[in-house]
This record gives structure tokens, sequence and C-alpha cells, in this order.
């Protein structure tokens, strides 16, 4: 009845939503504070309104604008969290529909948000006769295909549901109910907190928070926790309720899943078959628009090392559709990335919640009800009658010529080829129509190209046939597998998987790698599978099979026609190129060449693309730089953008006044130097020398310097010279190198980095050989040990999370700026009005073309866009949602001149970071080999003997940047304004350039010329309370601790708020008697921290903490009496902690410090461990790959004694006492977990000697 009157009111163009037409639940909701619920449905002050169960949640607004229709709860659950595959799903759901009777169709609402796009598939499900829990754990299942732990009878449920449906991945707790059942389930990776708790009269409580329900101590039988993947279910009929195993052996008892499952799972093996090679394979290469770089610098590092090669200092050529050299098509198509409202994944530290999984062949059936009482539908899957459907299981998408054989037996190929005569479009449609045709497996396949015919490029020819195939209904009943030509790296395998192929084998590379290295096509393969995990977790996917069709990409460059025909559903701002166009571009692979031309895409090349720093333009303004010359800084702006527009702002004219205004009424230099900052360079990817050179250039000018993720020698922080030494800007960063409580109380401003513009949705990388003792001591890390940050913060898993971490770093810091560091994608507005009502006081907005100093190749060439795009959204969204008076907008990536800085102000920018041209101003050559550690002019290098090279001076750089600044000066006299002020946010100053290949009216969109367009708030939100006194507490009162002074004290009782204890001083004392949230002792650098259950306490082995405790930790102690959640530890590097049970990743990239558990620890203990000690007696599972458990050896066994004692005499706990009780027997059950690094050599530092630089690049 929902469904006719909905689709009624659609038909009628009638504003409609229903909350329910449900019998057994009664949906209240409203944009309105969670408090005014009742004043507004007055029912729920009615005392005869009474219910047996009830889920409320209150949505924090972020990745989508406030609408009454989005509150939550939707009809059958509430969703904290992101669910990141959210446009394959929905693609996905609709494939299905074919399935439904017509009155069911259009099940997923178009205008929903990603969490009632989930409630109306589960709805769905619960509507033919699923149970709701069974239909939740196989749309969002447990990570089953990495764990050992789970029953048998479970895994072959999760097993046999992946036939039916692709998981719905992404952080999320999810309360639910059908009326009868309500439960409570968290996601794979355990991404939101969810605690629960039960009294003797059978209440059961479960919040994102202890102490959200308030129940007295002594009536609580049991506090608990959700970890990764589980549930926690209530019965209304029986009042049963059921933990996480219980409830899942009761769905998986339904039915013999293992046996439907293998039915109609045919598992395919591995395996290496020897396939001759091409006879011509250069001339194949040529024909898929390889060029020399592909084979030599990417396919050929990959046969050969098994990794993705490793470059540095970003990318500064034009994107694909303004450079001169032609690209393949997937260098149009640009990777999305998780920013703040989801993690990225740590493909790493947490490999086991991935997985390559898929399976290949035509799916029916997929929403047939499992647990119906139909006695037709349990005699059709009873195991005895034989089953129609075949699915192939395979380990990767990325097929060897082994597992190809075995697809080819069961499938059809299509010619993805045209010749001559035909045009692209044509044959696109050709492609179509044929798959139409073809019933189960289809594989596209180029092999046919040559001189005659054309290959479609595969990204075209996939999504095509993808998009056609959905609109016709037909999708789920085929398959799609690429052979592909013009597969490369990482990015183009990724590419294919996420448009909507199933697998690919890219039978060219391969040959090339088998040709390049003994064993190479195997290594080539390791290194796509690695990288493919690396770009699905950097969105926060988990799976292939959820990133399969999701179509996580933004096109850049790519016209309205391929868009519409190819990819619907990926965004695309600026327009761009053809079918025409890319087909004419292919037209010269078909002349014969003596060699394959060489593009010069990574190094500069006379002949190949253009490069905004090749060597004539660094050399003119280094020239400019050291001798304070304005001549050699034109020289430089001539040189670095030579020939055709090679950025979008140049393709913008900057409209003159009728008349502009003398020069010496703009304001001067030294005023808009003021709005500089040297982006984030951490020491250690830089020298000291140079990061000093650079904190001394800004500081002297009034400017800024960012110190990067690395910390800061505290010896700069002497000012007796008279003149500022450190960096005014402090980084906080995911791995929290160097982050102590001093760092922090140092800082001018502090910036937390959520992503980095070469390497967007990845952690910060330093090779071994730049981890001298130097930087291993500041950054509370182990020499030689190669330092690669996680791609999460671990404390910023949403966008609460990351307005806590705000509210901590004010509460440390009451007088500094809070940042937040973006980069540029669609959709980063919505991100960044989303930090600015985290009370943010700075938004940085960087573009794709940073620089770095070491990253995977293909994130810095296919991740990210350009600033200008990303500035221009941040900048609208913020002053239509009356937000853009609250913060500055700052943003950097490949900013060059005087005329960048007017157009980044008029586009909305306040402030401007430069990076690699205060490193070329300081003596760069662009030699890049920052990652090799041979920097040949000892700016980013460790070697001594290079470092005593270094010639840079800060006044180069104030020399560069006061060049810039009186260039701005200019344009800002021509348009007659006299302050950059005035000109921020003047859009309508800007105009398309006439001959622009581009459309720019997305970046030229105005905003409302009547709101703030600019801040005018000194600070966004008021500062922090001081820390309540002794007494009472309750989770309102959040990062207790952090403001008090060296030598004070507090007890509390109660349940402390969030951040417990966070960056904790010297000399300083917590107790807790009670219970506590996230992020106890994160960041804290000495004092103790004591939490031990209420004294009346009913529940035994209670649960007392949360996730990521002492995270980031330098020193202290931390003493719990009771069990915690995930990552306890993580990236400590110095704190001693003592706990009583702990979750998965426990000691996770710890670095330092001690950490004890008296209890059981769940699974991947120690992953990227490489230092520190940790002693355990009771764990799921050890990370091998990075420690492993011995016993305790006797000269450590008075260290833990001292440990096990100091908690008992702090907390009282009964099981140390046992323990201590029978030292001799107790200490036969630990055992000592330490870094298997620390059992082997670390990389040793290069002799002074050796010179591994290469000669500087010609011209």
């Amino acid at each position: 009845a929902r469904r006719a009157a909905e689709k009624r009111a659609s038909d009628e163009h009638v504003h409609m939503y229903l909350p329910s037409c449900s019998s057994r639940t009664v949906v209240y909701k409203g944009l309105m504070a969670g408090t005014r619920l009742a004043d507004f449905y007055l029912d729920l002050q009615d005392p005869a309104c009474e219910s047996r169960l009830a889920v409320f949640h209150q949505r924090y607004s972020t990745n989508t604008m406030p609408d009454w229709r989005l509150a939550q709860p939707f009809r059958m659950l509430a969703h904290n969290g992101e669910i990141n595959t959210v446009t394959g799903n929905r693609a996905w759901m609709r494939a299905r529909e074919a399935e439904l009777e017509p009155e069911l169709r259009g099940v997923v609402w178009p205008q929903g948000s990603d969490s009632a796009s989930l409630d109306n598939a589960l709805e769905l499900l619960v509507h033919r006769g699923w149970e709701v829990s069974e239909a939740l754990m196989s749309l969002v299942p447990d990570a089953w295909e990495g764990r050992g732990d789970l029953a048998a009878a479970v895994r072959d449920f999760y097993r046999y549901q992946s036939i039916r449906f692709e998981p719905w991945d992404g952080p999320a707790a999810l309360a639910f109910s059908d009326g009868v059942v309500v439960g409570a389930a968290l996601d794979r990776n355990g991404l939101r907190p969810l605690r629960w708790q039960r009294t003797r009269d059978g209440l059961v409580a479960a919040a994102s928070e202890a102490g959200v329900v308030t129940m007295a101590p002594s009536t609580v039988v049991e506090r608990g926790r959700l970890g990764p993947g589980q549930m926690l279910l209530v019965d209304t009929r029986d009042g049963s309720v059921l933990r996480d195993a219980e409830a899942k052996e009761r769905a998986a008892a339904r039915h013999d899943y293992g046996l439907l499952a293998d039915r109609v799972l045919v598992p395919v093996e591995r395996r290496h078959i020897e396939v001759e090679g091409p006879d011509d394979i250069a001339a194949l290469h040529r024909l898929n628009g390889w060029g020399s770089e592909d084979v030599k610098i990417v396919v050929a590092a990959m046969a050969e090392t098994g990794a993705e090669p490793v470059f540095s200092m970003g990318d500064d050529i034009p994107i694909a559709a303004l450079g001169r050299t032609p690209r393949r098509v997937y260098g149009y198509l640009r990777q999305r990335f998780a920013q703040v409202t989801n993690p990225a994944i740590d493909p790493l530290r947490e490999k086991a919640v991935m997985s390559l999984r898929v399976l290949i062949g035509p799916r029916r059936g997929t929403l047939e009800p499992e647990g119906g009482a139909d006695r037709e539908l349990r005699r059709s899957h009873h195991p005895a009658i034989p089953g129609t459907q075949r699915l192939l299981e395979l380990e990767s998408p990325v097929l060897g010529a082994a597992e190809l054989a075995r697809v080819l037996e069961d499938a059809t190929v299509l010619d993805a080829t045209y010749a001559l005569g035909e045009s692209l479009h044509d044959a696109l449609r050709r492609l179509c129509r044929e798959a139409s045709e073809t019933p189960g497996v289809i594989v596209l396949s180029d092999r046919r190209a040559g001189l005659e015919r054309i290959a479609i490029p595969m990204a075209l020819a996939v999504g095509a046939v993808h998009e056609a195939l959905l609109k016709t209904g037909e999708r789920m009943a085929k398959d799609l597998v690429a052979i592909a030509g013009d597969v490369v790296d990482v990015h183009d395998v990724a590419c294919l998987i996420t448009i909507g192929a199933s697998a690919v084998h890219p039978y060219l590379a391969l040959a090339t790698a088998a040709a390049a290295a003994s064993e190479g096509e195997t290594r080539y393969r390791k290194a796509l599978e690695a990288g493919l995990l690396k770009v699905m977790a950097k969105m926060g996917i988990s799976c292939v099979d959820s990133y399969r069709g999701s179509q996580v990409l933004e096109a850049l460059g790519l016209g309205a026609e391929v868009m519409e025909l190819c990819f619907p559903a990926v965004p695309s701002n600026i327009g761009g190129v053809d079918l025409t166009d890319i087909e004419r571009m292919a037209l010269p692979r078909l002349v014969e060449a003596p060699a394959l031309p060489d593009h010069g895409r990574v190094r500069f090349r006379k002949a190949g693309e253009h490069h905004a720093y090749n060597p004539l333009a660094v050399r003119a303004a280094q020239k400019a730089a050291r001798e304070n010359d304005h001549d050699a800084y034109l020289e430089w702006r001539r040189l670095s953008s030579m020939g055709e527009p090679q950025s979008l702002r140049e393709l913008l004219h900057i409209k003159t006044a009728r008349q502009a205004i003398p020069l010496e009424s703009v304001e001067p230099s030294e005023a808009i130097v003021k709005r500089f900052v040297s982006t984030a360079m951490s020491l250690g990817a830089l020298s000291p020398e140079a990061h000093e050179a650079l904190a001394i250039a800004m500081n002297q000018i009034g400017a800024r310097s960012n110190s990067g993720e690395g910390g800061e020698d505290p010896a700069t922080y002497s000012d007796d010279d008279g003149g500022r030494r450190d960096n005014r800007v402090k980084q906080v960063a995911s791995a929290r190198f160097g982050v102590t409580p001093r760092y922090l109380k140092r800082a001018d401003e502090l910036e937390i980095k959520i992503a980095q513009g070469s390497k967007p949705g990845e952690g910060g990388q330093l090779p071994g050989l730049k981890v001298t003792s130097l930087i291993a001591r500041l950054r509370h890390a182990q020499p030689g040990m190669q330092l690669i940050s996680p791609p999460p913060h671990h404390d910023i898993y949403s966008i609460e999370d990351l307005a806590q971490l705000i509210h901590d770093l004010k509460t440390v810091n009451p007088r500094a700026r809070i940042g937040v560091k973006l980069v540029a994608e669609a959709g980063v507005g919505t991100i960044a009005a989303g930090v600015a009502k985290a009370r943010a006081d700075y938004i940085l907005v960087s573009g794709h073309d940073g620089g770095t100093g070491a990253s995977p190749l293909s994130s810095i060439k296919n991740a990210g866009v350009p600033w200008e795009l990303g500035l221009a959204e941040t900048q609208q969204v913020l002053v239509a949602n009356r937000l853009r008076e609250r913060v500055s907008l700052r943003t950097d990536g490949g900013l060059k001149s005087g005329r960048d800085i007017v157009i980044a102000a008029m586009l909305g920018a306040e402030e401007f970071g430069f990076g690699t041209g205060v490193l070329v101003a300081l003596g760069c050559d662009m030699a890049r080999q920052c990652h090799l550690n041979t920097c040949p002019t000892g700016i980013a290098t460790q070697r001594e003997d290079l470092r005593a090279k270094f010639e840079g001076r800060p006044e180069h750089v104030i020399n560069h940047l006061f060049h810039i600044a009186d260039e701005a000066r200019e344009h800002l006299a021509s348009v007659g304004i006299a302050t950059l002020d005035e000109a921020v946010g003047r859009v309508d100053l800007l105009e398309s350039v006439d001959s622009s290949p581009l459309d720019l009216s997305f970046i030229l969109a105005a905003t409302d010329a009547t709101l703030p367009r600019r801040r005018t708030l000194a600070r966004n939100g008021d500062a922090p309370a001081p820390a309540p006194p002794s007494g009472t507490i309750d989770n309102a009162q959040r990062t207790v601790g952090a403001a008090l002074a060296p030598g004070e004290s507090r007890a509390y009782r109660g349940s402390a708020g969030q951040s417990f204890g966070a960056f904790l001083d010297e000399g300083i004392e917590l107790v807790l008697e009670g219970e506590a949230q996230d992020y106890v002792g994160k960041g804290m650098g000495g004092g103790v921290i004591v939490i031990r259950p209420f004294a009346d306490d009913a529940s035994p082995y209670p649960v007392l903490a949360g996730n990521t405790i002492c995270y980031g930790a330098t020193g202290g102690k931390l003493f719990v009496a009771g069990r915690v959640g995930e990552r306890f530890c993580v990236r400590n590097s110095g704190a001693m902690a003592v706990v009583e049970g702990a979750g998965d990743h426990f000691c996770e990239y710890m670095t330092g410090g001690v950490a004890v558990a008296l209890g059981a620890v769940g699974w991947n203990a120690g992953a990227g461990m490489t230092g520190g000690i940790a002693y355990l007696t009771d764990w799921r599972q050890l990370n091998a790959d990075s420690v492993v458990a011995r016993e305790v050896p006797e000269e450590d066994e008075g260290e833990l004694r001292a440990l096990v004692e100091e908690h008992h005499r702090r907390t009282g706990s009964a099981r140390a006492a046992t323990m201590l009780a029978d030292w001799p027997s107790a200490v036969r059950q630990f055992r000592q977990v330490v870094p298997v690094a620390r059992l082997q050599p670390a990389v040793a530092e290069p002799a002074p000697a050796s010179q591994e630089s290469a000669p500087k690049p010609a011209a």
C-alpha cells in the first residue's frame, strides 16, 4: 500500500515521504534536536504510550544536507556511519528488480541517503520473508573470509549469501527492529563504537557510548561491547538475549548452507601455466597506447620487486584533457578516497578484513527468502535436488592464463575492437547490442587490435556494456570479464573493476612482466593485487565484490557523451573530450614507429609532456630567489607555463577594471606574505637544515611554516637568539609521530592532516634509509625501520570523531587555531561543511598535484583533482549553508605565482600554501629521488655527506615569496581592488577564456552576495570548559585532564566522556571509578590514569573503556581493571599500560612502551609492531608477519611483576591479586610478544662516503 502511494505521488510530482505504515512499529522523526522530539510528538509525553523496545538515533548531517525526510531512524534501522559502496549497492539492487513483481520495483529511494538505501534493501528482504537479523547479516556480513574463529555453519551461511549479495561496505553501527526482534550490529571493521549493558530485571541498553541510559551499578549484571562484525539480539517474544555467536548460529541453523553453497560454487585454484608471449610485443604496446615509461618505470619495476614503483615530488604535468601527449582513458578517471566522514582502511596491518575473493557467473533468484515456510521453496533448495546455477570462485579478480582458460570454458567472447570505417560510438553500441543477445559470462577482448582494427578503450567498453545491461534488467543474469591490452598499472585494473568488470586479464602487461624478469608475471600480479587492495582501502572498501560496479571514480576531462553512455553515475564537473576526440587520439598508434614514444610524464623529456618544474624553469626560479632578480622571476613564470594552458586556472581570465587603481594604493607585499604558508614537509622527508631554513624564513616575514608529520626537535624551541626556529603550524597526522603535549602547546596552529594531495587515502611514507637515530628519536620509533603511517586516524572514523579531536586540541592548547587538511574531490564541499560544524578554525583544500617525499607512482598520477575544483565547491557549499563566516579557507597544490594567488582568493581562499616552489628556492633541482635518500642538493636526504652540500638560505625563500606577492599586487591593482580580503570570494571577477576546451561553469558558479563570503569570526566555537573538580562525572565531560598542570590530580565516579586523559602531561594523575569511552590516554606524554569498576558493580569481567586507547602515547602509565575495545595501544611509543582484556588489533603499529593484558585479546595482535613489548596470556591470533611470542625472559620478569603489582595496588584488581598469589605459575602463563624486526638487523644507514646521487637533469 505504501509503495502504491509513493508511486502515485511520484507520478503526480507530489513531494511526499511516509515514515511507516507498519502495524508493529511507529517512526517518529524530524529536523530538530533530539531533546525536542517529545515536544513535537505528544504521544511521547503520554504515560499510556508504552513499548517493549525503542530505537533512537540523532544524526549529524554531513554526507547529505539537512532534510526532514532523512532524519533517522528509518523504517527498520538507524545507521551511524557511511556506506562507501552505496553507488554500486543501489545499482545492483536496481539490477535485481527484474526478479520482483512490478508493483515492488523502484525499491531504493533515489533521493535517499546511504542509510536510507540500506534501510530500503533491508525492508524489502523482510517483506519477502527474511528474518530481520538474517537479512542484515546477509547485507552487512562479518569478515568471514579471513577469520578462523567463526563456527563452520556461520561461515557456510556467509559463503552462501555472498552468492546473492555484495556487502554494503563501510563504517556502521546499526540498530534495527521489525517490531518484535530488536538488535544492534557493527560493520566488519568495527569502525564505530557500541557498548551495551543488561540489568537483573532484563532491561538491555545498547548505545554508541556508555552512560547514555542511567542504570544503578548494583543492578547491572553485564557490561559488554560489540566488536567488528558482531551482533546483539533481543527477542521480545520470549525475552531472550542472544549474543553474537548465538544470534548468528540461530540464523545459520535454518538450512545446511554449506551444501547449498557447494552446489553453486566451483572453486578455481590459482596456478601458473607457461604461455608463449606475443611475437611483436613492442607493436602491441604502441597499438594499446603504451609509452616507454609504462614498460620501464612501471611494469618492469613491478615485475622485479613485486610492488608498485615509488616516486617523489608530486605531479607537475597537466591533467589529461590539457596534456600535449595522448593519454589512455584511465588517465581521465581519478580515484576517489575517504575523508573524515568515513575512514580509509589500513590494508597492510589489517589485511584480515580485506578480501579479493570474486565470483564469476550469472546469478538468479537472489531475493528469494531462505527462511520462509513455503514447502516448495524448501524442496527446491534441498541438497538432493540438482542445481542449475554455477559460479566460479576465484582468489582474485586479476586473472592469469590458467584462470582465464577456466573462465572461457563457460563464456562468450565479444570483440572489443572496431574497424577503421566504424566509429567508436557505433562500436560501443554494437558491443552493447551483442552483450544483450549473449547469455551467461561475457568476455570483452581487445586481442584483435592491429593495424586494421582499433582497440576500444576497455574502460569505455566495460562501462557501456555494464550500464546497458543495468538499464535492461539483465545485469544479474550476465557477468563481465575484460581481456585488456591497455591495462598497465594498479589504477587501470581498479578502474575496470569499479566500473563493472568482475575480473581482468591484463595479457599485454603480464607478457611484458614475464619478459622483464624471471618470475616477473607472478611478481607483477602480486603488485597488482596489493595495489588493488590499497585503492579499495583508500575509499574504506574491504571487499572487491563491493568495489565491483561501485564506480567510486571521478572523471576529469571527459565530455557528456562519454559520461552518459559509459559512466552515468560518476561525477564529472568540467566536461571535456568526446568519443570522436578519443577515436582521433588512437589513430596515430596505427602508424608503425621504430620505438615506443617516451611521453615524459614521470621524468622530464624535451619532446615529452610539459613539466611546470622543467630544468630551465627551475634554474630561472633559483636565480630569482638567490639574487632577488625580478627579471629571472618573470622568466621562471614564462618557462613554467609555456605554450597551451597547463591548468584550470590558466583557462580563467581575471576581468580588468574600467579604472585600475595605482599600485601604491594596494596593500603592501609585507601584508600579503603573512597569508603564506610553507606546506607540511616533515623532518625526515627533509634534512634538518632545510626544515629549519623554511621555518626561519617564514617566521621572519610573519608567515607560517608547517612541521609536517614527523615532529620537531625540541632544541629548536629556544628563542634565546631572538628569532623563532620552529614551525608555527604543527601537524597532527595519523601516526602521531612526535605529537607530545609539549609539541601541541608550543603551536600557534594545529593542523589535522586527513589527506595529502599526492596520495589521498594513504598514510605518509618514510623509507628506512632516512630513519636515522635523530629521526627515530623525534618520531619515537626505531632507527632504520620504514615508517608508513596508517591511512586513517584511528580516532577519526566519523565527523563526530573529528569534532572530538578538534575539541581535544583546543583543550590542550586553547590559543592555537585548529585546521583540517582535505584534498579536492567531488563532494569535498559537503565534507568541509561537516568540518566547519565540527568547530575547525580553518580548512585547507589541497590539489592533487602537491609534492611528496615518497608515494606510490599510481597514486601521484591518479588520485584527487585540481584545487580549483575543490576550493570552488567548498566555498559554494559553505556560503550557501551560512558556515563561511566561521572558518578561513586555505589552499595549496602547485601554486606558483601572484596570479595563482589572486585567482585562488577569488575562488574563496584567504591563505595560500607553497611546497615545491619554496624547496626550489632553497636549491632543489627536481632530481626526483627524495625517496632514495640521495638528494644531490642536501634538501631531501638524511645522509651527512649530502646534507653538507645544502646551500639554501632563509632569504632565498623570502625573496621568492615577495616576488609572488609583488605580482599579486599588480593583479589586484588592475582589478581595482586594494586588499586581498576584498578579493576573497569574488568569483564574479573571473571568466572562462574563449578558447577553453573545458566547461568551467562549475568553478565559476556564483555565490549569494548577500551572505558572508569570507571569515568574520575570530574563532569557530567557544573555548572548552576547564576540567571539573573531583566528584561525579558524566559522558558530556570530555577530554578531562588535557588542560591540567603538572602536580594536579582528579578522582571521579561515573561514566566519563570521550578522550579521558588525552594528552595528559607529566605529573598529573586521574582516577576514575566507573567507565570511560573511546580514546582514553591518547597522546599522553606522562602522568597516570587509573580506571576501576564501580564499587557496587554487579557485572563480572566488565568492559570499562572503549576503542583506541593510548593512541600515539609517548609516556605515562595506564591501569584499567576491566576489558577494553579494539586497537589498544595503537601506535603507542612510550606508555606503560595494563588492561584485563582487549579486542582486535592489540598493540597495532606500536613502536615503544609496554602493554600488559591479564585477559584475552582478539585477532591481529601486534600488527605492524616495530618496537616496545607486550605481555599476553591469551589471544585469538598474533600477526605472524610482525611479531613473535616467547616465554618471558628471566631478566624481564621483574618489569612484568612490578606492573602487575602496581595495577593491583592502584585498581584493587581481583585478577591481578590471583596472579600475584601464585606468581611462579602466573608468569608461566604469560608470553612476551616482541617485533620480528627486533630480532632482525635493521637497515643500516649508508656510509657517508657512498655517492649515490644522480646527475642533475639537463635541458
